[in-house]
Formats: C-alpha cells, structure tokens, sequence
C-alpha cells in the first residue's frame, strides 16, 4: 500500500477506538477468531490492551490457511505479547464444504465457531469475537450467518470501524499489519462448483509464494482445472506484461501441473470468483449473504 488515506480525522478514529476498548472491557474474557490478517490483528491487540489475560487468540489449523500466514500470525503475537494457539478445524471432512457451493464459507466459519464455542465452554470464556468491520457487512459472505448464528461478536462493525479506520488505526499503534494486503483463505480460489481439495489448495499455496517471491504483493492464484489464471493488481500490472515475467509464470505454474497459463488482463479485484453469481439464480438456503476472495 503506497500511502495512508482516511477520511475520518483523528478526534472521530480516537473515540471509535475507544469504543472499541469500552466494549471489549465490557465483555470480560473473550476468544478472539485470528487469521493474522490486518483486520483480526488489530482486533487481538485492542483486545489484549483492553483485557490482558483475559483475551485469547486462537488460529483455526487447516490446509486452507497458508503456511506464511501462520508464521505471519505467530510473529505478531510474539511480538505483542498476546496469548496465542492453534486449534484443529475439519472442513475438509464435510462432504458440504468440499462440494463447494455458493454456501462454502458458511460451513468453514459454522466449523470454526463450533469448535471455538467449544473452547468458550470448556475454559469459562464469554465471548467469540471476530474482525469483520462495516465495510464488510454488504458483500456477499455466507460466513457472517454462521457467526450470527452461533452468537459470534464482531467489535470492529459495532465501533463503526471501516477497512480505513482499521488501518489508520494500526499504522498509528505501530502494528505491522496496517498495510497486509487483503487475502483469503486458499479455498477462495477454487470457483464454485470445482471441489476443494487440499491437493489443489496446496497446488494454490505453492504458486502464490513464487509469485511472492517474484516480488509481487497483492494477487490472487485462481484455480480452473488446466487452466491457471493469474491476476495481479493494477498498479503491478505492467511489470506482469512482459516475455520474461511470461516465460517464469510459465515455468511456475507448468511444473504445477497446469497445461494452460493465463494473466487476467482485468487484474487483482476483490470476489472475481462472486462474479458468477450476479448472472445466475442465488441458491435457496437460510444464509443469504462468500467472503472476499
């Protein structure tokens, strides 16, 4: 991210946040669903600012969460001193989970938070809480259901905490993950309709560090069979168009085992994958509202 853009001004991120402790403070001992990504991060530090001990961060362990943000997320907690661990999720197990519908992240977040509910029960907890923010509320994402249903908090949205704030925010206590581009879980590449396996997450996984290590920052990996589609985003794209970035995406992704290799010319966008929904009928279910893939 080159530069820092927020429209609201310090009074009005100050009094958010500090809604935002009020809050946490108020809850008393709370769980706190952590990726590591930007949003979830900063979520784990106000928490463990508001109620030290008393707030947990727990990471789900599954072939869906690459392994460089695991090293990402331990780093993080390290560094803030915030009690951290990992639990066992078993998506995979559920025949729903890797027909992989529309519905797909409804079932890995209803996984996640039973498991989570769990630990709430076991230990004497009060709260799951996890970082969607208000920007998120009117994208398309199944997994929002899943955490109403299990009566998951999410702090950030009720402070009134946009994407911006939440990076204003950071950036000002020093955090790391102000500018961590957004991501997703490696399922998010897999279109729907294509069963997630974690043969293929992992074959996703696998390409998106070359790319990384080619010194891109913010793309997507997108899986269709033979077929690998690439986009990188549009400030990134020129570098991309070239024989030579050509030749090496070939080679990445042939020793892969794709037959075919494809730029999006569209490039990087959040939900390429959604994009299909918006031309066929939505699926009768109780959860109406994928995340950002």
């Amino acid at each position: 991210m080159a530069a820092l853009v927020n429209l609201a001004g310090p009074a009005a991120l100050d009094d958010k946040q500090e809604r935002l402790f009020a809050d946490l403070r108020r809850m008393g001992r709370v769980i706190i669903a952590f990726s590591g990504g930007a949003d979830s991060a900063y979520l784990a530090w106000a928490a463990h600012r508001a109620l030290g001990a008393n707030a947990i961060a727990i990471t789900a362990d599954s072939p869906s969460l690459p392994e460089s943000h695991k090293r990402d997320a331990e780093a993080f907690v390290r560094q803030f001193g915030i009690a951290h661990e990992y639990i066992q999720t078993r998506e995979f197990d559920n025949p729903d989970y890797v027909r992989n519908d529309p519905n797909r992240c409804f079932h890995c977040k209803d996984e996640l938070f039973t498991r989570l509910g769990e630990i709430v029960r076991e230990r004497g907890y009060e709260h799951v809480i996890y970082g969607v923010n208000v920007d998120d509320l009117g994208d398309y994402r199944p997994g929002q259901n899943a955490a109403r249903q299990h009566q998951v908090a999410s702090p950030l949205a009720d402070a009134g905490m946009t994407k911006a704030d939440i990076r204003a925010l950071s950036h000002a206590a020093g955090l790391p993950t102000w500018d961590r581009p957004a991501s997703a879980c490696l399922s998010s590449r897999i279109p729907y309709g294509t069963p997630v396996t974690i043969e293929n997450v992992k074959t996703v996984e696998v390409g998106e560090e070359e790319i990384k290590a080619l010194g891109f920052r913010q793309f997507r990996v997108r899986f269709h069979g033979d077929v690998v589609r690439i986009e990188i985003a549009p400030e990134e794209m020129e570098r991309a168009l070239s024989l030579e970035m050509a030749r090496k995406f070939t080679a990445i992704f042939r020793g892969l085992g794709f037959r075919y290799v494809a730029l999006d010319l569209e490039g990087y966008r959040q939900g390429s994958l959604n994009e299909v929904l918006k031309t066929r009928p939505q699926p009768s279910s109780s959860y109406p509202s994928a995340e950002k893939q």
